[in-house]
């Protein structure tokens, strides 16, 4: 009996301390920490810039663990083999392999700006109905009401302040080389991420829009001239304020000008081409795709997929879409065109997207901007050669490369929004 307990102690001791892994989702690779003590355990997704998700641990006979994590609905159970803890992770219904190993990779970020700084930060927090905003001010030395001062907007999902994504944080790189240029900045995290509150369910592009405002409201008590820096969805959402009148100088990053529907319809051509899909087969899927969001925008029944010919991983996909468009986001983002909008911005805008983005076409938004745009010697719309949706130098521009790319942010586009905006 002593032995046994023995054996037992031993296996709880080897299986506490820090384990990873990676999970394979939509072609990219997932990093998962799992932080294990002897009672309880916290898990990180350092990709998305999540740490400390508190989580709950049992231990099993036969060196059985099992994870569980009720804030995101999340189960991993495994069997501790000595130098590595095989199982499962399951999500939402879906189940994906994963194997742990003790530690946690480091990757090499060396844009990231490391203190002390040469400027000063604030925390600062605003509000939009019941969403509560946290974010963090960075002031340049000698700031004053005359400053210029920039919202960070970012793109679609839930991020943190700092847009983080695989550890890289490029609106931290960015705030870090405006301020060394003696521009303020205002990043937040997103509503209900982070220390943010606020509904993430039913809220639309619209409540993300008005979020941005309420920092700008706050801004305004402070500073003069105020701006929106946005990248992808927040690219879109900066040229909405600019639309409203409420901005002084907007800056797009990778951001649509085209609608929702063409957008997810390109981006999936684009991704099903990628992988090898059949030119016919993506044709009848996006058709159907397309017919699907036409309906959503009509308040008209969404078409089945059953009687189609599409291959079976095709139709449970579009079932996944199909309940999205449940919901009011993916509703709202389908039937959102800023193209209509654009004959009213009468601030500067300066829009970049790079030529490898397989996220936001670039082209057809930089035309939709030149097209759409009262004509100004103060606008700057340019296509980046050679990077993608994040503006790293890349191979292919595919979200695959992202996390194994060592470069944030082009030190080119850095220095091109710097100078545009202190020209302004």
């Amino acid at each position: 009996m002593v032995m046994v307990l023995m054996c037992l102690w031993l296996t709880t001791l080897a299986q506490t301390g820090t384990w990873s892994g990676k999970i394979e989702v939509q072609g990219m690779s997932l990093p998962l920490v799992f932080h294990l003590n002897e009672s309880d355990a916290t898990m990180d997704s350092p990709a998305q810039g999540v740490r400390d998700i508190p989580a709950q641990i049992e231990r099993k006979a036969a060196s059985g663990v099992v994870v569980r994590v009720p804030s995101i609905g999340a189960t991993y159970e495994g069997v501790w083999l000595g130098k590595q803890i095989m199982g499962t992770f399951k999500q939402h219904g879906a189940a994906f392999a994963l194997t742990l190993i003790p530690g946690e990779e480091r990757l090499n970020r060396p844009q990231t700006p490391k203190a002390p700084f040469d400027y000063d930060t604030e925390e600062v927090t605003f509000s939009n109905g019941d969403a509560m905003l946290s974010g963090t001010l960075v002031l340049p030395k000698g700031c004053s009401r005359q400053t210029p001062v920039l919202i960070m907007v970012t793109g679609s999902g839930l991020q943190n302040r700092d847009e983080e994504l695989f550890e890289h944080k490029p609106f931290a790189v960015l705030a870090d080389a405006l301020a060394k240029a003696g521009i303020a900045t205002l990043r937040y995290d997103d509503r209900g991420f982070g220390k943010s509150t606020g509904d993430v369910v039913m809220c639309t592009t619209e409540d993300l829009k008005n979020d941005a405002l309420a920092g700008m409201t706050l801004l305004r008590q402070r500073f003069s001239r105020v701006g929106v820096l946005g990248h992808s969805e927040g690219g879109t959402i900066a040229l909405m304020l600019a639309a409203e009148g409420k901005a002084d100088f907007v800056v797009s990053l990778a951001g649509m000008a085209i609608s929702g529907k063409e957008l997810l319809l390109w981006q999936n051509r684009t991704m099903l081409g990628s992988a090898g899909i059949p030119e016919a087969t993506v044709d009848d899927y996006c058709r159907l795709l397309a017919e699907a969001f036409d309906a959503c925008v009509a308040n008209a029944p969404i078409p089945s997929a059953d009687a189609t010919t599409l291959p079976d991983a095709l139709k449970q996909n579009y079932q996944g879409v199909v309940k999205q468009l449940q919901l009011p986001y993916l509703r709202h983002f389908v039937a959102l065109d800023v193209r209509p909008m654009l004959g009213k911005i009468t601030c500067p805008v300066m829009a970049l997207n790079g030529t490898k983005d397989t996220q936001v076409a670039c082209d057809v938004n930089l035309k939709a901007l030149r097209d759409g745009l009262p004509a100004s010697q103060h606008h700057c719309i340019e296509a980046i050669e050679g990077v993608n949706h994040l503006f790293q130098h890349c191979t292919t521009g595919a979200t695959a490369e992202y996390r194994e790319i060592e470069e944030t942010m082009s030190p080119q586009v850095l220095d091109a929004v710097v100078q545009w905006l202190k020209q302004r």
